[in-house]
């Protein structure tokens, strides 16, 4: 995050909450384990996607998500679009193969699909836990 705010990046972080997760194997055995999880990055993002827009600081967004709860904010963007009598394209990115589970993108944006070895490069694999 650093060094993306050198770059004149607006970089927001939320501390990972953990929590022990169980689950069953298919030998009967119950294993746990602690799993990390963010709580408000998509309300900060949906914020930003929309104050952005409403001040004419981008013409297109690119979410990385497939999180539905922002096409609330993609609704608020075409309204913005319709107001200012501009274009303004909002699309999300997200790893999809014959594998993949969920192969939506958020409703009312474009879709970029990215390969899997693409968005596996991109992880960060960091264990951030103090």
């Amino acid at each position: 995050m650093r060094a993306i705010s050198r770059q004149e990046v607006h970089v927001y972080s939320r501390p990972l909450r953990y929590r022990t997760q169980s689950i069953r194997l298919p030998d009967g055995t119950l294993h746990s384990f602690r799993s990390g999880e963010e709580k408000g990055i998509d309300v900060r993002l949906a914020l930003d996607v929309v104050r952005l827009a409403h001040r004419a600081e981008y013409d297109v967004g690119l979410i990385l998500s497939q999180d539905q709860d922002l096409s609330e904010a993609a609704d608020e963007i075409r309204v913005i679009a319709r107001e200012q009598q501009r274009w303004i394209k909002l699309a999300c990115a997200f790893p999809s193969s014959v594998s993949s589970r969920d192969r939506r993108g958020i409703d009312k944006t474009d879709w970029i699909r990215i390969d899997r070895a693409t968005y596996e490069s991109c992880l960060d694999l960091h264990d951030h836990r103090r």
